[in-house]
């Protein structure tokens, strides 16, 4: 499904007008599809099903209290890298005996706060976490369900930024060690292996690195077991691309066909901590253009859409789809190349940083002071990464279902800014 069509030359999120949304709620504006959340999570749902797995949505992401209600009644578990994470879960309602904690740092508050919710394991990154846990759980007096995290040295070929699988990275652990904790844990009272993981970075387009993964896990799971392991969990993380550009990303049953053969020959339940794939293309981020301005032989569209809001091409380069709201021109299929009826420009943001640029030499239609402007594919990574940079306030985030329109998040004031600091 195409979540935010344009009809009649404007931008619709499902049966809304966007414009509409626009005068409503002001700018920066975040708009979310309820419907392809819905459909994205079915998918991968549908695709894995043969091997009956929890799918852990990744809150980092975005972590919206109204998304992850939205998933959880779906049918969605969790995956949290944090205590704050863990509680917005429970805040959602959801239930916490499905949910991973993953996270190089976890802290000993964090540990116990998640043996307190009865998690379904903690995804172990180091031997001083897994010696912290088993501290904990011995204090608490239970047993703690650990998944070792192998780091497989896989090159995902992601971002420098984003890669996590290969050798070197911080994340996870290589065989040699991960069979000393495996070791370790199998001797310890207070712990339990209950699998392994291996996440080997975002946004993946390929299926050839889940392969390879798979292929690993049998073998380590195998090992495991001969050595008195009762291995019952694969979890192979996340990471499945998606479509910025055009259709350079993958549908969820490509995956599983790499995946679901290995989960199968290791005898396993599989574990899957989906976030990107999701809702990256669920939501836009619509702003309004304050000024045109030519210097320098370059134009620049200046919008009040900034990287405080959206930070992803600042930090890691990325291309974001971008086009009026009430174009002059249709949106081509090619944002990339030259396209006719348009004049190259440098869409950028009102922030003091010349880094606040969201597309440098862009071919885009004419726009006037007060055009609206939609950022694609600003679902995942987008409010979750926000800060209040320049102090300025963060943008209202609604939720459309067909043509029902819910606030999610208030567009925060001056006042908030402000609110937990204390003068002397």
């Amino acid at each position: 499904m195409n979540p935010f069509p344009y009809i009649n030359n404007e931008l619709y999120c499902e049966d809304v007008p966007v414009s509409r949304l626009a005068v409503e709620f002001g700018t920066p504006l975040w708009i979310y599809s309820k419907n392809f959340l819905l459909h994205q999570l079915r998918q991968i749902q549908t695709a894995f099903a043969d091997v009956d797995p929890v799918l852990c949505y990744s809150v980092k992401a975005n972590s919206n209290l109204s998304i992850l209600k939205t998933m959880a009644e779906a049918g969605s578990s969790f995956d949290v890298v944090s205590g704050g994470e863990l509680y917005r879960v429970k805040a959602a309602g959801a239930d916490t005996t499905k949910v991973v904690f993953a996270g190089v740092g976890k802290t000993d508050d964090e540990i116990r706060f998640a043996l307190e919710s009865k998690i379904l394991m903690f995804d172990v990154e180091s031997e001083g976490e897994l010696d912290a846990i088993s501290a904990i759980a011995g204090e608490m007096g239970v047993v703690a369900p650990v998944a070792l995290r192998l780091n497989p040295d896989i090159d995902a070929k992601t971002h420098s930024k984003t890669t996590t699988g290969k050798k070197g990275n911080k994340f996870g652990m290589d065989i040699e060690r991960f069979q000393e904790l495996a070791a370790k844990v199998l001797h310890d009272p207070n712990l339990k292996l209950t699998g392994i993981h291996m996440h080997l970075g975002s946004p993946i387009l390929t299926t050839d690195p889940y392969a390879a993964a798979g292929r690993k896990a049998i073998d380590v799971v195998q090992g495991l077991r001969a050595a008195g392991h009762e291995i019952n969990w694969i979890n192979l993380g996340g990471g499945f691309g998606i479509s910025y550009r055009q259709d350079e990303g993958l549908p969820a049953s490509a995956y599983a066909e790499v995946i679901v053969p290995a989960v199968k020959e290791a005898g396993c339940r599989l574990a899957l901590e989906p976030g990107r794939f999701i809702c990256g293309n669920s939501g836009i981020l619509v702003g309004k253009v304050v000024y045109t301005k030519q210097e320098g032989g370059k134009t620049f569209v200046i919008q009040d859409a900034a990287m405080n809001d959206l930070v992803r091409p600042a930090m890691y380069d990325s291309f974001h789809r971008i086009w009026p709201v009430k174009p002059s021109v249709a949106m081509p299929e090619n944002l990339e190349g030259e396209i006719s009826g348009c004049d190259k420009v440098d869409i950028v943001g009102p922030v003091c940083e010349s880094g606040d640029t969201f597309a440098k030499d862009r071919y885009f239609p004419e726009v006037q002071r007060g055009d609206l402007v939609a950022i694609f594919s600003a679902g995942a990574y987008g409010t979750a990464m926000s800060s209040n940079y320049n102090s300025r306030p963060r943008g209202c985030e609604v939720l459309v279902d067909g043509g029902k329109v819910t606030v999610i998040r208030r567009r925060e004031s001056y006042a908030d800014l402000i609110r937990h600091e204390l003068l002397d």
